[in-house]
Parts: C-alpha cells; sequence; structure tokens
C-alpha cells in the first residue's frame, strides 16, 4: 500500500474506532486476519457456547476451526442440513458469545446490517450474553447512505451470487429492489448506539474481508 494510500485509511479508521468507543462499544484494531483470529479467541471464555452468524469474513480467519480445536460448543447452521438450520439459528440467540461481521460501520460509529431470516441481526441485538463483530477496514463508509448503497450494491449482490439466487442482482451486479421469492435483503438494521442489555465488541481489521 502506497504511503498516502495508508495515511488516508489511517485516518480514517481511528476516526471510526473513536466514534465506536464514544456510542458505547468496545474497540479493537487488529492489522491482519491472523491478528483477529487471536484477538477474538482471547474473549471467548472456556466452554463458553459460541453462535457463528452467516459469515464469508469468520471463515475467512478460520474462526470455527479454532473454535472446534478447542472444543467450544458451536452453533453455526451453514453446514447443516436445511431441515435443521431454523433450530441452530434459535440456539444462537441464547448462546454465551455471538460471532459475526458487520455489513457496514459507519466513521460516526454506526452499524449497518441487512439480513434475510434476520436472525445474525436479532443475535446481535439482543440475546446472547457477548456479541463480537469483526470488520475489514474495506467495510467503513462515511454515513448511512453511503453503508446501504455499499450493502446493496456489493455485499448483497456478492451474498446472493454465493447462493446461488435468483435474483437481478446475480445478473446486474447491482440491486433492482426486487420482488424476487429469492431475495436476500428483507431486514435491515442500524445501531446506533451500544444496546444496555448486549454486550458488543467490534474488531477493526487492517485487511479487506468480506463482502
Amino acid at each position: 500500500m502506497s504511503e498516502p494510500r495508508a495515511w488516508w485509511l489511517d485516518k480514517k479508521v481511528k476516526k471510526t474506532l473513536k466514534a465506536l468507543t464514544e456510542n458505547g462499544f468496545q474497540t479493537f484494531l487488529v492489522a491482519t486476519k491472523g491478528e483477529a483470529l487471536e484477538k477474538v479467541l482471547s474473549l471467548i471464555p472456556l466452554n463458553a457456547n459460541v453462535g457463528i452468524g452467516g459469515s464469508i469474513t469468520i471463515r475467512e480467519i478460520n474462526l470455527i476451526e479454532a473454535l472446534r480445536a478447542k472444543e467450544h460448543v458451536i452453533f453455526e447452521h451453514w453446514s447443516q442440513p436445511e431441515e435443521n438450520q431454523v433450530e441452530v439459528m434459535r440456539k444462537q440467540l441464547t448462546s454465551d458469545v455471538f460471532v459475526a461481521s458487520c455489513n457496514a460501520v459507519t466513521e460516526d460509529g454506526k452499524l449497518i446490517n441487512v439480513d434475510n431470516v434476520g436472525n445474525r441481526v436479532a443475535s446481535i441485538i439482543f440475546g446472547p450474553k457477548k456479541v463480537i463483530l469483526i470488520v475489514g477496514v474495506n467495510k467503513i463508509v462515511k454515513d448511512l447512505d453511503e453503508g446501504l448503497k455499499r450493502i446493496k450494491n456489493i455485499a448483497a449482490p456478492a451474498n446472493a451470487k454465493r447462493r446461488r439466487a435468483k435474483t437481478p442482482c446475480t445478473v446486474t451486479g447491482e440491486c433492482a429492489d426486487c420482488n424476487s421469492p429469492q431475495r436476500i435483503c428483507r431486514v435491515t438494521t442500524i445501531i446506533e448506539r451500544k444496546p444496555p442489555l448486549t454486550d458488543i465488541t467490534v474488531i477493526l481489521v487492517g485487511e479487506s474481508l468480506g463482502y
């Protein structure tokens, strides 16, 4: 990365971390996905049941394998047969620790997510004793408007393509605000301040992670 680019990114990240902290979130900054994995593991108590939200980021840092090696009980629905997935999603709501990512984080410290079923955002907001969100710097945006545009035109089309959904965005790469039965953009949440009964930690990673 060029020196001017690194300088600009450093300013952007520090501004975002300061705002997140002021909004009540515990925050950490790590440089690499390897350091992100180490930090997450250090925040999860021994013998804790861990819920895993639908997230490419989580899988890119190899968290699931690391948790299994430590013999944690894991509630992770992507690897389950379709008939078992809803039951696993419900268990995520009462897990000791829930780990996921965010679709976008604003420079003024807001967390933006768009979900299909809503299980991920529900677990982030209330239920688990501790929530840990791992976010690559590629997901930092200036404000809510930019964040929603990022989700609709980057994250959502990529996720729809991954799911092989039959939606317009998997053809054009852009949101058409469709009414497709396989539409994945159904629930939008904006967390402006830390909810009073939920312990939320945000780990910003100095790499591009997820969609």
